[in-house]
């Protein structure tokens, strides 16, 4: 398994980065942390505090979702509001999508569903102030730890908080192992 993780080089919630990782690690997966620049991710604790730094793998330019077997989009307010106008990471997440790949997104993530046009028609949830422009773009929101929903041609897995880490790597880990055998 090879998960590509998306990223800007500031402002990403810390705990949405770095557990999902150590997570898919421990489960086996091979974990890719792209970054706009190669530079340190230079992480914040709820959205205010300075928090780990993590140095990218690659970056956004030489990543490609044929390597990669899903991605993970962490939130963080600053992280996520970056990664919606970024058009590589655009269209890597509507490559994953075309590609009937998983796409992973947590808190503030979906922001970049909505901007990579992956997100009408589909179940998911967020941190609860994107629900109307969720809403907006089609989706039915929903207040849930975790939602995944297999119905668009890829699967969705989407989660609402920090708190909701362990249901969203574990239903990331699931979706990623059902499709191996």
């Amino acid at each position: 398994m090879n998960v590509l993780v998306l990223t800007t080089n500031y402002g990403t919630e810390q705990d949405e980065l770095s557990k999902p990782m150590a997570s898919l690690r421990k489960a086996g997966a091979r974990v890719t942390v792209a970054a706009p620049r190669n530079e340190p991710v230079l992480t914040l604790v709820s959205d205010r505090r300075p928090g780990a730094v993590v140095e990218p793998d690659t970056v956004l330019d030489d990543a490609d979702a044929r390597d990669y077997d899903a991605v993970v989009v962490p939130g963080g307010t600053v992280n996520a509001d970056r990664l919606r106008t970024d058009d590589r990471a655009r269209k890597l997440v509507a490559d994953f999508a075309e590609a009937g790949k998983p796409v992973a997104a947590v808190c503030h993530g979906p922001w970049l569903l909505v901007d990579s046009g992956v997100v009408r028609d589909r179940e998911l949830t967020s941190y609860p102030s994107l629900r109307t422009d969720l809403e907006n773009a089609g989706a039915n929101w929903r207040d849930e730890e975790v939602v995944v929903d297999t119905s668009g041609g890829h699967p969705l897995i989407t989660s609402r908080r920090p708190g909701d880490l362990d249901a969203f790597t574990t239903a990331i880990t699931k979706v990623l192992e059902d499709r191996v055998h």
